[in-house]
C-alpha cells in the first residue's frame, strides 16, 4: 500500500517529499502556508488533485496563522494568501478550484467561525477526491480485460491524487478484479516521475511493471504489444482537450496510428467548462536546468540553451474516452462532459 501522499494531523499538513522516492520516504510536517507553496512549487506535493488538496490544507493553515479579529483586515490577509497559492502553478485546475472553494468557505461572520469553516472544507476537498478517485478507478477498470499490457506515462497514482489514483487507479482496480494486468511505464523525462514513482507504486501494489524509456513507446505499439494506452490529466476543456504532462500528445498519436485505445482518467474536479478548448489551457515552463541536468549532474556542454513545457494539450479527436467518477464519456465529449459535471 503506498504511502500517503498528504494527510493532515494534528493541525499539520504532512506530505510525502516525492523529490526524494523512490531512494528515501521522507515526510515533512508544515505548519506555514509558505512552506505549502514552496513544495507545490518544488514538485515535493504533485499531481493535479494533490495539489488542489494540499494548496486547501495550506490556505487554512495561513488563515490559522492570521492574529487579527477584524473581518475586513482578515479577509485582505487570506486573499494574499490564496493568491500566492494561485501563481505556484497554473496547469491543473483543481488548484484554481480549490482556492475558489476556499474562498466561498470563508463567508462566515466571525473570524475564528471562518477559520474553523476552511479546515473543514479541505477535508471535505480531500475526502471528496478520495472518493471520486476510487470511483472512477472502478468503472474504468471495466475497460480492461484479463490479460492486457498497459501503457502509462508521468505518475496518476496515490501520490498524485492523495486518493485512489487515477489512471494507476484503473490499473490497481483492475488487478483487485482478478484480472492479469502488466504496465509498461515511461520513464517521463524530465523528471523521470515514470521511473521514479510510478514503477515504485506499481512495485507497492505487486503489478508488474516494465520500465521504457519516453521514446521507445512506438516501437511496443507498433509491436502490437501495448493493449490500451491509459493516462491523468492536469486539466480538461468543455470539447475533451487534456492537458498532461509533456510527451502526451505524441502518445496519443501513436496510439491512434496503431489503432490503441487511448484513455483519460480524471475526476471531475479537473474538467475546466470555462475553456471551450485546450487551446486556452495555460502550460507551465519550468526551469531549464531541469533538462540539461539530471539529479544535479549537468548533461549538456556549456551554453546549451534548453526548452522545458511541463504539459502539452492532446486534442479530443485522439482520446477514446474520459473516465470520471460520473461515468465515462465519450464523443461528442462537449455534450458528455457537460452531462458529467452537471
Amino acid at each position: 500500500m503506498t504511502a500517503r501522499a498528504v494527510e493532515w494531523l494534528n493541525g499539520k499538513l504532512r506530505i510525502l517529499d516525492q523529490s526524494k522516492l523512490p531512494w528515501e520516504q521522507t515526510f515533512a510536517d508544515l505548519d506555514d502556508y509558505r512552506d505549502v507553496v514552496l513544495a507545490i512549487k518544488d514538485m515535493r506535493v504533485r499531481g493535479a488533485p494533490a495539489i488542489g488538496i494540499a494548496a486547501a490544507y495550506g490556505i487554512a493553515l495561513g488563515a490559522s496563522a492570521i492574529r487579527t479579529a477584524n473581518k475586513d483586515e482578515f479577509l485582505v490577509l487570506l486573499n494574499q494568501i490564496t493568491q500566492a497559492f494561485a501563481v505556484s502553478r497554473p496547469t491543473a485546475v483543481n488548484l484554481f478550484q480549490s482556492i475558489d472553494r476556499m474562498e466561498k468557505a470563508a463567508s462566515g461572520e466571525g473570524v475564528s467561525e471562518v477559520k474553523r469553516a476552511l479546515v473543514n472544507e479541505a477535508k471535505r476537498i480531500h475526502r471528496e477526491q478520495i472518493a471520486a478517485t476510487r470511483q472512477l478507478s472502478q468503472l474504468g477498470a471495466e475497460l480492461v480485460k484479463d490479460g492486457f499490457t498497459l501503457l502509462t506515462h508521468c505518475n496518476a497514482g496515490s501520490l498524485a491524487t492523495a486518493g485512489y489514483g487515477t489512471a494507476l487507479g484503473v490499473i490497481k482496480a483492475a488487478k483487485e478484479q482478478g484480472k492479469r494486468v502488466s504496465v509498461l511505464a515511461t520513464e517521463t523525462r524530465p523528471l523521470l516521475q515514470g521511473a521514479r514513482l510510478t514503477t515504485w507504486e506499481l512495485k507497492q501494489e505487486g503489478i508488474p511493471v516494465t520500465l521504457i524509456t519516453d521514446s521507445m513507446a512506438g516501437h511496443f505499439m507498433q509491436q502490437r504489444r501495448i493493449d490500451c494506452v491509459v493516462v491523468g490529466a492536469d486539466r480538461i476543456a468543455a470539447n475533451g482537450d487534456v492537458a498532461n504532462k509533456i510527451g502526451t500528445y505524441t502518445l496519443a498519436v501513436l496510439a491512434s496510428e496503431n489503432d490503441i485505445p487511448f484513455y483519460v482518467a480524471a475526476p471531475t474536479s479537473t474538467i475546466d467548462r470555462s475553456l471551450s478548448s485546450g487551446h486556452g489551457i495555460p502550460i507551465e515552463e519550468r526551469n531549464p536546468e531541469e533538462v540539461t541536468s539530471i539529479h544535479g549532474v549537468c548533461i549538456v556542454p556549456e551554453g546549451i540553451k534548453a526548452a522545458n513545457p511541463a504539459f502539452d494539450v492532446t486534442p479530443h479527436s485522439y482520446v477514446t474516452a474520459i473516465i470520471t467518477e460520473n461515468g465515462i464519456a465519450r464523443e461528442p465529449y462537449a455534450e458528455a462532459l457537460k452531462l458529467m459535471v452537471a
